[in-house]
């Protein structure tokens, strides 16, 4: 059982750490890295030179009929290692990272499709996004992820008070530049007398305040990076929402979120916060089912929510929120999947 590592550009953006945790996960169970050493080389060029290296010397010593799990997407190199994984006659397997048309990010649906479902097995983030793939008449097998994992070596213990606050602080961890996620200055203007905002990411601008940075109820504490992140927020709850809008998650990243585990979920439940989630978003059952937040439609609600919110209540999400964190933080969540896979290419 093999996979490819690859050079992962940015240590401050999510999607490096998600693909650098399914690595992990790989291992744990067995699959070796035929590529190079797993890197964080930020210049575009090294990095572009080294995969196509690794990633082809890794493609030549591939064996036949062996088995390769695949990361999508995977930029210029997909076609490459399909090509090869086919000649040599190999099971594939393949996690589905993001569905670029889903995201609005391409037109051709036929296209994307393509270079995903002619593995032997796909693994998607929820019952959404294989709600979406059997649409598109999709014949192999899915396997339901549930939830990425984020690996981490030391349990974050800055948060483990389960005791309910009188003035709930909630994380929002994310990029807001260049307009992105503007919501975030509305709760300004919100009924906020039962929690502030902590925002962690890039971008911030406190020009952008809609009153004075005194009396607003947002503080912004910087940037950190993804490795790093987890130890650094200190929170009651971790918001889940996209868009430009507080009334609903509009827009592209809107329609997303009914399709995507946003990476920010699981880094909350590794921070042990219970999360605070749009009431039509994918990941929004497993927060509710699982009793690890609050689903919610309109963020004007949120106060109210937080008010009517019992010491009880609050003990029982923070309890359940500390029991997923040690199969978040141990990669747990993605070596299941893999699993469930490996019955499917080998049964």
């Amino acid at each position: 059982m093999y996979y490819i590592s690859r050079n992962y550009k940015s240590l401050f953006n999510a999607a490096g750490k998600a693909k650098t945790d399914c690595e992990f996960s790989l291992e744990a169970l067995g699959f070796k890295n035929l590529g190079f050493k797993q890197s964080s080389i930020p210049n575009s060029g090294i990095g572009a030179i080294k995969n196509f290296f690794g990633i082809s010397m890794a493609l030549l010593r591939l064996p036949f009929k062996s088995t390769i799990c695949t990361q999508y997407p995977n930029n210029k190199f997909r076609k490459l290692i399909l090509f090869f994984a086919k000649l040599k006659r190999c099971k594939i397997i393949t996690i589905v990272h993001d569905v670029r048309c889903l995201k609005g990010r391409v037109k051709d649906i036929e296209a994307e499709l393509s270079k995903i479902v002619c593995s032997d097995v796909i693994i998607v983030h929820n019952e959404a996004m294989k709600a979406w793939f059997l649409e598109q008449n999709t014949t192999i097998p899915i396997i339901v992820l549930g939830i990425f994992d984020y690996v981490s070596e030391e349990k974050p213990l800055q948060n483990k008070d389960i005791n309910k606050s009188d003035v709930y602080r909630i994380a929002y961890a994310g990029g807001v530049a260049h307009g992105k996620n503007s919501y975030i200055f509305d709760f300004d203007i919100l009924e906020h007398s039962k929690y502030n905002l902590r925002l962690y990411g890039i971008g911030f601008d406190a020009n952008k305040r809609k009153v004075s940075e005194e009396t607003s109820v947002i503080h912004y504490q910087g940037v950190f990076k993804s490795d790093q992140v987890a130890y650094k927020i200190e929170a009651d709850f971790g918001l889940v929402w996209d868009g430009i809008s507080t009334e609903s998650c509009s827009g592209d990243l809107g329609e997303y979120l009914k399709y995507n585990n946003p990476h920010k979920t699981s880094l909350y439940l590794l921070c042990g916060l219970p999360v605070i989630v749009w009431d039509q978003a994918a990941i929004a059952s497993f927060i509710v089912d699982n009793n690890l937040g609050i689903s919610i439609s309109n963020l004007k609600d949120l106060n109210a929510v937080l008010e009517s919110l019992t010491e009880d209540d609050y003990k029982l999400m923070k309890n359940n929120v500390l029991s997923v964190q040690e199969k978040v933080m141990k990669g747990q969540f993605v070596e299941t999947a893999v699993k469930k896979a490996l019955e499917k290419v080998n049964g």
